[in-house]
């Protein structure tokens, strides 16, 4: 990523990989817009993800001092280290993001995340941080807009779905703007929007049993069409779905995250009590 102003430009640009789905930012306007969203304070620990030709780092940088990168391009690393030198302190981790364990890089701090994510990877960067979301203030994240659309969508969308499930019984999902494909280079072919991702506080977060959520919200989804009576037929039965005062014939895009986390819970709990 890198700025359309010579201020914030890094000093050098290198042409994207299209395997790395790499799409470079380059409007100032949505540059200032995220870093603005994102607001850091004195002490906050700020990570971002894929910086690219630092679009977004340099102006991080510049407004707090201090920034590490995860970044997965060798050819990117030493023109970013060389660029950062008379801004700040940039620490860059080459690493792919996926293989990074957060909660350790945090070392007992609460970690800012922020990051233009790559389209072909968006999902398990989620997932991933959400794996280590006890240590994560928050996160900004660039995305495909149909993707934030889908994380932040309620019941009864089309869109609405596990991805939306999944991430907000644990976070709070707040999408902030939407980015055209011309304030990148090249430009992707579909909308981009931002979106502000807030961990839950622990004592909001009601999932007794994360894997047996994670199995209910896949089985009832796997196959949307159905209901649920059908679609859940491989991981409870009837009366379990019914005692959790869901409607065995409603299709899981009708039911809340609450009521997943319920039913969820109500299995977890008959396991355990199982002698």
């Amino acid at each position: 990523m890198t700025s359309s102003h010579s201020a914030d430009r890094p000093g050098f640009v290198l042409p994207a990989k299209k395997a790395l789905g790499q799409h470079f930012l380059h409007e100032r306007h949505y540059i200032d817009r995220i870093v603005h969203a994102v607001d850091p304070k004195p002490g906050d620990t700020l990570v971002e993800i894929g910086p690219g030709q630092g679009a977004i780092t340099f102006p991080l940088l510049r407004r707090h001092g201090a920034l590490t990168a995860i970044e997965f391009d060798r050819d990117l690393i030493a023109p970013l280290t060389a660029a950062a030198q008379e801004i700040g302190t940039l620490t860059i981790v080459h690493r792919d993001v996926l293989s990074v364990d957060f909660t350790e890089l945090a070392a007992g701090r609460k970690l800012r995340l922020v990051g233009n994510l790559p389209y072909n990877l968006s999902s398990p960067i989620l997932f991933h941080a959400l794996d280590h979301a006890a240590a994560i203030a928050d996160m900004h994240f660039m995305l495909q807009k149909e993707v934030v659309d889908r994380m932040a969508a309620g019941p009864g969308s089309k869109v609405y779905g596990r991805l939306s499930v999944m991430l907000q019984a644990y976070c709070d999902i707040v999408p902030l703007f939407v980015v055209p494909p011309g304030a990148f280079s090249p430009p992707p072919k579909v909308d981009s929007a931002v979106v502000r991702m807030i961990p839950k506080d622990p004592a909001r977060i009601t999932v007794r049993a994360p894997e047996r959520l994670a199995t209910v919200v896949r089985a009832a989804f796997g196959q949307r069409r159905k209901t649920l009576r059908n679609a859940l037929s491989t991981v409870c039965d009837v009366a379990a779905i019914e005692a959790a005062g869901i409607r065995p014939d409603m299709r899981a895009e009708q039911v809340d995250v609450a009521d997943f986390i319920t039913l969820a819970n109500q299995l977890h709990a008959a396991q355990v009590e199982q002698p």
